[in-house]
Formats: C-alpha cells, sequence, structure tokens
C-alpha cells in the first residue's frame, strides 16, 4: 500500500520540484550591479586610451507614413588621436562618406556628391563634435562614445537605469545596461572584465511615430593603435567640389537617402 501510494506521487513529486526549479530561476534577479558605475568604468577607460581604431556597423531606422519600418546599413571605420584627431570613414547604400579632423580643420567629404565641406576649428574632439551637430544639424549618433565626457553627455537626460544583466556581441560576454530619457531610451553593451569597451548601442526615439532604433556594433576596438600622419590630412580629390556647411548640400552626407522620414536620433 505505502509502496502503491509512493510510486503515485512520483509524478508529482518530479511536477514540484520542477515548479520551486522554474520559480527559482525567474526569481533570479540581474546583477544588481551600479548601471551608472559600470558606464563610468567604460568612460574613464576609453577616454584614458591616447589612440583607437574601430570598424563598425550601423543601422538606421525610419518609419513611412503607412508604418513601415525600413532599415537603412551602413559600415565603416574609425581612427582617432586624442586629443584633437580623428577620422571616420562610412558606406552605405546612400552614403559615402569620409570625416576628417586634423585639429584645425574640419573636412567632410561625400564621394557620392563628389562634394565636401570644411570648417576651421582649433581645438579638440569633442568641440569638433559639437560644432558640426550645431552648425549643421547632422546626427552624429555614436561620436558621443569617443569624448572626454563621455559620461556626462550620456547620463545628461537620464531619467532611469538598469543593469538588465549579461550579453554575447560577436561571441564576448558584455554587460547589458538600460536607460531611459524624456525623449529617447537607449541600451549599450559594455565587454566584462579588464577592457571595458563599447561593443553595441541602441538608441530609440520614442517621439517619432514607431519609435525607431539606431544600432551601433563595434568591432576590432584596439587601444594604442599605429595610426599613419597622413591619415588625418585631407586632400580634395580631383573634381571635387567644396560646398558650405550651411547648405543644403549636407543632406548628402546623411544615412538615409534625401525625402524619406527622419531616422532614429540622440
Amino acid at each position: 500500500m505505502n509502496e502503491r501510494k509512493s510510486a503515485s506521487n512520483k509524478p508529482n513529486n518530479l511536477v514540484n520540484v520542477a515548479l520551486v526549479a522554474a520559480v527559482a530561476f525567474a526569481a533570479q534577479p540581474a546583477r544588481a550591479d551600479d548601471p551608472a558605475k559600470l558606464l563610468k568604468a567604460m568612460a574613464d577607460y576609453t577616454a584614458a586610451q591616447k589612440s583607437i581604431s574601430a570598424t563598425f556597423e550601423s543601422d538606421i531606422e525610419v518609419v513611412t507614413p503607412e508604418l513601415e519600418k525600413i532599415q537603412f546599413a551602413s559600415s565603416g571605420r574609425m581612427q582617432l588621436s586624442r586629443p584633437d584627431k580623428l577620422r571616420i570613414s562610412r558606406t552605405g547604400g546612400y552614403t559615402d562618406v569620409d570625416f576628417i579632423y586634423d585639429g584645425k580643420t574640419a573636412s567632410i567629404y561625400g564621394n557620392n556628391a563628389k562634394a565636401y565641406v570644411q570648417a576651421d576649428l582649433v581645438g579638440s574632439i569633442d568641440q569638433l563634435v559639437d560644432l558640426i551637430q550645431a552648425k549643421s544639424g547632422a546626427a552624429m549618433p555614436g561620436t558621443d562614445l569617443l569624448l572626454t565626457n563621455t559620461y556626462d553627455v550620456l547620463m545628461s537626460n537620464v531619467v532611469q537605469a538598469q543593469h538588465i544583466g549579461q550579453g554575447m556581441i560577436d561571441g564576448v560576454e558584455c554587460e547589458h545596461l538600460a536607460f531611459r530619457g524624456a525623449d529617447i531610451d537607449w541600451q549599450i553593451w559594455i565587454e566584462s572584465g579588464a577592457r571595458p569597451v563599447p561593443r553595441k548601442y541602441v538608441i530609440t526615439s520614442k517621439t517619432v511615430t514607431g519609435a525607431p532604433q539606431y544600432t551601433l556594433r563595434i568591432r576590432d576596438w584596439k587601444n594604442d593603435a599605429v595610426v599613419e600622419a597622413d591619415t588625418f590630412v585631407f586632400k580634395p580629390p580631383t573634381g571635387a567640389t567644396k560646398v558650405d556647411l550651411d547648405s543644403g548640400a549636407m543632406a548628402e552626407f546623411d544615412e538615409i537617402p534625401p525625402g524619406t522620414p527622419s531616422g532614429a536620433k540622440k
């Protein structure tokens, strides 16, 4: 009798064990590390690097009047030498652009447009990014990860922050952080361990219908990279036309074709 009772209870016992395990697993919170502390560690680490090179891929979403989401993809390379030299090359279906700063002049060349713009600026990379965004209105998502005050810039409008947990980006374990603001939400995946470099960055524009996203994936990050001196020297190609920084020609340097609804921005 007892044996039959014990045997009949085995399935229920297995179910109970499974339920307890499931509840225990579900109750496990994401690691309680302070997201601001993790972001600050990344910002301090990247700002301390005198020279950096990396490749990247980006996707910018737009939402059509019919509420269809369309992505435009680009890839490129970034080279930086602090405090005042930067080069970013980006190629996509509608863009082929070279952005060069030598510490005195910022130059942007659009191969599709066969045109370039220049602005005189003696200063730092931080000042350069401010100038381009203020003068042209050009969105430059991702450049905020290269600033010396990255932490202050990223956290300036944050109202909520979370450490979601761990994630794998290109086979590398990362700390996954999520931040909320009034107009945008953004996520960042930071390499775990002694080299806390950004691996993925996603911006969600909440004030745009359909909440389009901008996604940046960073690969081949190298610190103390050897960068040739002429990397930051801009020589206009034969036949290239110089245009004004405030002119409508700046549209040719965007990641999306003219006439397309605005994409995700930060």
